[in-house]
């Protein structure tokens, strides 16, 4: 945790909302990857290496079981420190993802009285009118409130788009904004692109992080397994000979 926290305040004194100021998005993430392999190798030894220095030594017991058993309690070691940490870890990101999310369907919603409900994107297409037939007599509000929830039940599953929710949309932007038709195509088809680039993004962004835990924590079961073996050479006297 002091390890993560460091890290934390050292990475974001290295970037910036800047041009040409701060690291690269890519010089970043690769070094936010090195660095949580760096925690996971120091931390794990420590542990590890307590783990063996500190057990009971056993009298009459082959020096290949004792090895065993040191590699074992660094191992278990390491098992019981990753499960806490994830836990006290969760608490805080749990928090913040529950945040986000909720910041996030108050804006999806927020001309609505009422959560939204799975049945809300079926019946907009029920009641669906020519929006050029409606630009004195809709509420803005509602067109975005619609508009929000076809676009998160469209790409909420890595979807599109139906030609039929298109065409509306492309509508709607005309009657809402004076541009043509074809304008108002053009930017709805640039909007979409957009959301799948940044959708696209973050999941590489996501896999990239899960392989770099993956990485530290296998790592870091090594780091603490070798180093219990260490701690318990130093505590039986049989380092210098191995």
């Amino acid at each position: 945790m002091l390890l993560l926290a460091f890290g934390t305040g050292l990475g974001l004194t290295m970037v910036s909302p800047w041009s040409g100021s701060g690291i690269s998005a890519t010089t970043f993430k690769i070094t936010t990857g090195l660095y949580l392999i760096v925690i996971a190798m120091i931390a794990s030894s420590i542990g590890g290496y307590l783990a063996g220095r500190l057990r009971s030594g056993w009298s009459g017991v082959h020096s290949d079981e004792v090895y065993f058993r040191d590699t074992a309690h660094g191992l278990i070691a390491w098992a019981l420190a990753s499960v806490l940490g994830a836990a006290v870890l969760a608490t805080p990101a749990t928090s913040l993802l529950g945040a986000a999310a909720s910041g996030a369907s108050q804006g999806a919603v927020a001309s609505t009285s009422r959560p939204a409900s799975p049945m809300d994107g079926y019946i907009d297409s029920l009641l669906r009118a020519d929006p050029a037939a409606q630009t004195s007599t809709s509420n803005p509000a509602e067109s975005r409130s619609e508009i929000a929830r076809l676009f998160t039940r469209s790409f909420r599953d890595g979807g599109d788009l139906k030609p039929s929710d298109r065409d509306y949309v492309a509508k709607v932007v005309a009657a809402r904004t004076g541009m043509s038709q074809p304008d108002a195509d053009k930017r709805v088809n640039d909007v979409v692109t957009q959301i799948k680039t940044d959708a696209d993004t973050a999941r590489k962004a996501t896999a990239s992080l899960a392989f770099w835990l993956t990485a530290s924590l296998l790592l870091g079961a090594f780091c603490a397994s070798l180093a219990a073996t260490e701690g318990g050479g130093l505590r039986d006297g049989t380092w210098k000979r191995r």
